[in-house]
């Protein structure tokens, strides 16, 4: 389930400005289960550190070293920055800045992707898509619907999607979509300079460069029997 952050806009700015200014979407129950599995991982892997004899100490060594940074890459690491510029898009073993006027198209269908101008796809992994919320959704708008009186610009109101995190209509990975959608169109209206640009890739070596070092180094115990 991906959860945004409103952050403070920036200094100056009018109260009717850019209301999706700076939001930061995770995934709650990715980092949830990433942080109780992590603490699981620790706890037998320091014991083993500690307790065992011969070769065991150097294996758990190892395992830490490989198993510790991909579970902080696949469930801690993930977010999505959403700014007035661009959005930054953080995945387990990279971090994507894409300027708004960079972007083509973002959609969710089963999982969230943004396409950018020379075709170029990347998935947002902290924004999952969860069909059985879409379909909750799906059924309160239905509702929505039937209960309106169809003389009056009620039932219109009722199926327009809102925006509000506090009366959320969607589901929240389509709500992100939504809330992205606009920052790209308030951004392409204001033509700001920090729009424009390619899009610009950094590796996470943070995460490569230990769990490959704990892979070789396991690899190499196993292999040496």
């Amino acid at each position: 389930m991906a959860r945004s952050e409103q952050q403070p806009s920036e200094a100056g700015s009018t109260a009717g400005e850019s209301v999706y200014a700076d939001r930061v979407y995770r995934s709650g129950g990715g980092i949830a289960g990433g942080v109780l599995v992590l603490a699981l991982v620790l706890w037998l892997g320091i014991d083993a550190l500690f307790t065992a004899h011969g070769r065991a100490p150097w294996l758990s060594l190892a395992a830490l070293l490989f198993v510790v940074p991909l579970l902080v890459a696949y469930t801690v690491r993930p977010a999505v920055f959403a700014g007035r510029d661009q959005v930054r898009i953080r995945n387990p073993f990279r971090t994507i800045s894409v300027p708004w006027g960079a972007m083509k198209h973002i959609r969710a269908r089963f999982s969230t992707e943004l396409f950018t101008h020379d075709g170029t796809k990347y998935q947002m992994w902290a924004v999952p898509v969860s069909l059985r919320q879409r379909k909750r959704a799906d059924r309160r708008m239905a509702r929505m619907e039937r209960s309106a009186p169809a003389s009056s610009g009620a039932r219109q109101a009722a199926m327009s999607f809102s925006s509000s995190a506090a009366d959320p209509k969607l589901a929240q990975a389509d709500q992100a979509i939504v809330e992205m959608r606009e920052l790209a169109d308030r951004a392409a209206a204001g033509a700001q300079d920090g729009s424009a640009g390619a899009p610009v890739v950094r590796w996470a070596y943070e995460v490569i460069a230990p769990a490959l070092a704990g892979a070789i180094l396991l690899i190499v115990l196993i292999a040496l029997g």
